[in-house]
């Protein structure tokens, strides 16, 4: 796992820099360049550190396109996406895979040779996915399922993050726990759906009988920050636990409890969702629901790999699989137990 002062050595920013950056400070002035350049040194440092562990490169040679959901600019605000496309890319090396990106539209660069497959990060219309399948029938999907009659698919088990999360609190003594996050998103084909993680939230809590408490907002630092400003100053009692959808709600939660004086994990715990690099670096240290990113991605080339149609030789499987990965539990200095309690 990256550290400041590696992130620092690596970037030439300063250790005070790089955290702000990190925590999102909305008073830091800082060019996209740069908060890209930390964030993909932090996923890097934690690839390296893991890929040591791996087995050996398949012999096949595929020659793999990369579709993202996200617009480079687009991935500053949700660094999730960043790094599953960047372990794609990396894994890609590693296995000597050529990797492709896919422009806007999803055309392929000029001159280039036909792919024997299609990594596709995020969620896609039912129009976006056509136009993928114009340049191969091999389309792995990581982090949505369409058409799983017809595509392979790498997805998060996200009520099982959701329990560990709530198991993890209600030992912690916990029962008055907010969910921070949207109550509709996009479904796996891009259609307005009520929020998976929200819904899983909902049916764990009535089940255990918790007190639920919800605060609406998109996933995105700021809107989330403010979210969490006019919880706070409601009036109503707060809960004495947030659990985040995202990174971002969950960074944007700690600024808005730094400004309002409230101290993590001794007056409110906060628990997050995704658990990128950056969870271990932000201040204080966030629990976090692991969603293996690096796993996902090299179960998405494996899927790949076994359909692709390559000279003289048939696929290892024909038929469409989903790979749901269990996510695990990070427990970090974010989460700690109920306030005057002393255990």
């Amino acid at each position: 796992m990256a550290t400041l002062k590696e992130l620092a050595d690596r970037t030439g920013y300063s250790t005070a820099t790089i955290s702000r950056i990190l925590s999102g400070d909305p008073s830091l002035s800082v060019t996209p360049e740069a908060r890209r350049k930390v964030l993909e040194e932090a996923g890097r440092l934690n690839y390296t550190a893991t890929r040591s562990r791996r087995g050996r490169a398949l012999k096949a040679r595929l020659r793999v396109g990369l579709a993202e959901m996200l617009t480079p600019e687009q991935q500053l605000d949700d660094p999730y996406y960043l790094y599953l496309s960047n372990y794609v890319r990396q894994t890609c090396q590693e296995q000597k895979y050529a990797c492709v990106p896919l422009s806007e539209g999803f055309a392929l660069p000029p001159n280039e040779a036909p792919l024997d497959g299609i990594a596709a990060v995020g969620i896609f219309t039912a129009e976006e996915i056509s136009a993928l399948s114009k340049h191969s029938s091999n389309v792995v999907f990581l982090d949505s399922s369409p058409f799983e009659s017809r595509f392979d698919s790498v997805v998060l088990g996200f009520e099982l993050g959701i329990s560990l999360a709530l198991e993890h609190l209600m030992n912690l003594g916990h029962r008055h726990i907010g969910f921070a996050g949207p109550e509709r998103k996009l479904d796996d084909r891009r259609r307005p759906a009520p929020e998976v993680r929200r819904q899983a939230f909902c049916r764990l809590a009535d089940t255990l009988d918790l007190r639920a408490a919800f605060i609406d907002c998109p996933m995105e630092a700021s809107a989330a920050a403010e979210a969490v400003r006019v919880g706070l100053s409601s009036g109503k009692a707060p809960p004495t636990a947030l659990l985040c959808a995202n990174e971002e709600v969950a960074v944007g939660a700690l600024l808005a409890l730094r400004e309002a004086g409230w101290r993590v994990p001794e007056e409110m715990s906060v628990v997050s969702f995704n658990d990128t690099p950056r969870s271990a670096l932000l201040d204080p240290p966030l629990t976090s629901i692991s969603a293996h990113e690096e796993e996902m991605s090299r179960a998405a080339l494996r899927l790949l790999a076994e359909r692709a149609i390559l000279p003289g030789k048939e696929p290892l499987r024909t038929i469409p699989l989903k790979v749901v990965v269990p996510p695990t539990l990070t427990v970090r200095q974010s989460s700690g137990p109920v306030p005057g309690q002393n255990s």
